[in-house]
């Protein structure tokens, strides 16, 4: 059975029989978890062993694991700092910062591929504009270069994990106001202006990037659908201007950024016709359901092969090898001075 593109979710810590029902489904090749799903880590390689011996070949198994306010698996896995902490590195010492962000990158892939997760959706590679209600200090940086650069060296760093990075929110979810969990943002800005938005994706593109996330925002002087439903986005700016030849995910089509365009299924038909190889439908089972009942895909077997290079290579070593290795304690204790709020420095009195 080939890998279908629906992502789903499931209920909680071990699999229910509706969840095995909706993973066997032919539609479906990706599961992502939540902080619902964790309770620990042997638990939580239990759980994804389980999933895997659902279907052959393995469905992908993903987590939204970035780094600070976005981790969801935490008691019994290092605290990884949010990504601003490692700009504000970047501006005291160029190649301090570049080495930290290597540094996270494989301590957040290794740690998640010794209990079988394939994929973690980062690095966030929207700029930081200040205004964002959804992205703040998950932003590395409000220089594009800066973000570039930063991305570049965490995408090494899982890399040498064993995992594959996923930069997100394309073309840019920094410069809006309103979250896209909650609202649809709309940026007025012309394509022209946002050249500083999509300089990262452009590196990082030219760095072998596996994978990007879209964003369900509005860039309405380009297209009147959000960049995860718009084939002008994906398939003509991304793919033809851009020659990105990896895998697509659209963000959650269940929220409310896209609720805006349709029913669930008049969703995942937008997104997949824009040419997003992979549809997340999360946290909402009766979407899921009827995306099921109802979603007739054309064969695209381009994205089977997409989905299907993200998987995690095997052989990956498990929780208490790697808290006994030197890089994994280097790598832990760079988090830590990370986490440490900045000196305070007063200048004595004249």
């Amino acid at each position: 059975m080939t890998l279908g593109p629906l992502m789903v979710d499931i209920a909680g810590p071990r699999l229910t029989p509706e969840d095995r029902e909706v993973l066997e489904h032919p539609l479906v090749g990706s599961v992502i978890l939540f902080s619902r799903n964790y309770e620990n880590a042997e638990q939580v390689a239990a759980l994804v062993r389980e999933i895997r011996a659902v279907r052959t070949p393995p469905l992908l198994v993903a987590v939204d694991h970035e780094g600070g306010r976005v981790q969801r698996f935490r008691e019994g896995f290092s605290r990884i700092p949010p990504m601003h902490a490692l700009g504000r590195v970047w501006d005291l010492d160029h190649t301090a910062g570049r080495q930290l962000a290597r540094q996270m990158g494989w301590l957040l892939g290794a740690e998640l591929r010794a209990v079988g997760i394939d994929l973690a959706f980062t690095p966030v590679v929207d700029l930081d504009y200040g205004g964002s209600e959804i992205i703040g200090d998950r932003s590395f940086h409000r220089s594009p270069a800066a973000v570039a650069e930063l991305a570049i060296a965490l995408m090494a760093g899982l890399k040498e994990a064993g995992m594959a990075a996923t930069a997100k929110h394309f073309p840019g979810h920094g410069y809006v106001v309103a979250d896209s969990h909650t609202a649809l943002p709309v940026d007025h800005r012309p394509l022209v202006d946002l050249d500083q938005d999509l300089f990262p994706y452009r590196r990082l593109i030219d760095n072998g990037l596996p994978s990007i996330m879209a964003a369900h925002v509005v860039f309405d002087r380009v297209d009147s659908l959000p960049a995860s439903l718009s084939a002008r986005w994906i398939d003509g700016y991304l793919r033809r201007e851009l020659g990105f030849s990896g895998c697509v995910f659209a963000d959650d089509l269940s929220m409310a950024g896209a609720a805006h365009f349709g029913d669930v299924v008049a969703r995942a038909e937008l997104a997949w016709n824009a040419g997003c190889d992979v549809l997340p439908v999360c946290n909402d089972r009766r979407a899921v359901l009827q995306v099921l009942e109802r979603f007739q895909p054309a064969a695209r077997p381009a994205s089977r092969l997409r989905l299907a290079r993200l998987h995690g290579p095997t052989g990956a070593a498990d929780l208490a090898t790697l808290r006994a290795s030197a890089r994994w304690n280097a790598c832990v204790q760079a988090a830590g001075r990370c986490l440490q709020p900045p000196a305070l420095l007063l200048e004595p009195d004249a």
